[in-house]
Parts: structure tokens; sequence; C-alpha cells
């Protein structure tokens, strides 16, 4: 990134008294966001919020326009054409957060499975040291409420299957509740990022690792939705399973080339 970006950031960062943000994708999710808006709005310290919905049209985004008068400059929101997956969400947020001065970027599902209350110790993680703070439901055992036992047990061997394969000490490879420090995602190529689904969690992960940064696991309680629909599907675990072996295959490459080149 050039001098002129650091500057700019630079200025922002003196002008905003919070430097964190949650950035939240969203579609249909009515029945959850104006609930999970107000919880986070009232956690101290204080946590601004960018919502990114998807074209929702059960009016997620016209909710979420409406809080906005109510809480100048403390949410946003951006709105793209479509389902475009939530790994490009994700990414879009990161710009969007990286761009505005935001220091400490946190990710969150906007259906109460991360409890925003759990936003305070993933930010304490990374004050204390962590480069990447994460909600883990498999550092203390197996802490989720109200799955159906198959998915926990493809979730919890999904994450081991990880392990085993990038050779990474992280129990919850593929949790979504994260605390960023802005410096990871200025580093990683943000756009040359390939997944959308929950692979994305894992790339991202792998490329934080990678690069040196230290990753840090926060035991959390999981709880499934309450309401609304879930977006898990068999292509999102096709993804994620064939995923991580293309991403480790790739890493090699990198750094076989790497090699060859400071020879």
């Amino acid at each position: 990134m050039n001098r002129k970006f650091y500057l700019h950031r630079y200025f922002l960062r003196s002008h905003i008294l919070n430097k964190r943000i949650v950035i939240i994708p969203t579609y249909n999710e009515i029945e959850n966001i104006e609930k999970i808006i107000r919880k986070v709005l009232n956690q101290e310290p204080q946590f601004d919020i960018l919502v990114i919905d998807d074209n929702s049209p059960d009016g997620t985004a016209l909710a979420v326009k409406k809080m906005q008068s109510d809480h100048k400059g403390r949410i946003h929101l951006l709105e793209r054409s479509g389902k475009l997956g939530l790994g490009t969400a994700y990414i879009m947020g990161f710009h969007w957060a990286l761009e505005n001065g935001f220091e400490f970027i946190f990710e969150m599902d906007a259906d109460f499975s991360h409890n925003p209350d759990d936003l305070v110790r993933l930010f304490n993680a990374c004050i204390n040291g962590a480069d990447l703070a994460i909600g883990s439901r498999y550092i203390t055992g197996v802490n989720v409420v109200n799955w159906p036992m198959s998915r926990v047990l493809i979730s919890y061997f999904a994450s081991r299957y990880v392990r085993f394969i990038t050779r990474m000490n992280i129990k919850d490879s593929t949790a979504g509740f994260i605390c960023y420090r802005d410096k990871v995602l200025e580093t990683i190529d943000l756009d040359k990022i390939r997944f959308k689904g929950y692979a994305f969690q894992i790339e991202m992960k792998f490329n934080a690792w990678k690069y040196g940064f230290k990753l840090e696991e926060v035991p959390i309680i999981f709880t499934d939705r309450r309401e609304g629909k879930s977006k898990m599907s068999g292509k999102i675990v096709y993804e994620a399973v064939w995923g991580v072996i293309t991403m480790k295959i790739s890493s090699w490459f990198k750094s076989y080339k790497k090699a060859a080149l400071t020879r």
C-alpha cells in the first residue's frame, strides 16, 4: 500500500475515537438484524457496525437504514446486487474498514449464534498480544448448543481435518467470529482470496498463519440460530473439503518458487 494511503489512515485514526467495527453480512435477516445491532451498540467499549446486505427481499437493508438515523455515524451499510457469497462480503467489508481507519475489525453472524457479549473478549485478546482472535467452539471441548449431532460431528471433524492438512494448531479453523488487527488485513492480499463459503474462513486463517501472525483462540459458546434460515449448503461443505487440499498444495508451490528464486 502506498504512502498516500497510510497518511489517509493516520488522519482517520486521529479523528476516530472508536477504532472497532463489527462486520455483519446479511441475507434475509429481518427477524434478527435490529436486535443484533442494538446488542452490539450497547457493548462497552463501543463498537461501530458495518452491515453488508445482499439485496435481501425481506427488507433487512431497509430496517438498517431506519436505525441509522437514531445512531448517527455508528451504523454503516453497504448494499450489493444479490447473493455473492460470504467471503466476498467480508472482503468488501475489510477494504471499507481499512479505508476508513479502523484498527480492530470483527466478523460476526447476524443470527445470535455468536454472542455479542463475547466481542469484548476477542478485543481484549488482541489488546493483549494476539493479531487475530478466534471465537472458538472447540478449544475447551465442544461448546455448541442446539445443533443436531450430525452437524456437530461434521464441523468438529472438519476442523481436525484442516489441522491435519495444513498443520495449523487451530482447533476451530472454520470459525466465523473473529477479531483482526488491521495489520493482518493489510498484509494479506485480500483480492487473491479465492473461496466464498466457509472455506473462506480457513483460507484467511491459513494466510495469517503463513505470514507469522499470532492467532489465539478464545472459548465461546456457539448457539444455533433461533430465527431465520441457515445458509449452509452441500456446495459450501464441498468447497471447504477440497479447498483445503488445493490451498495447501498452492502454498507448497509458492514456497518452492520462493526458494528457487533465492538460490
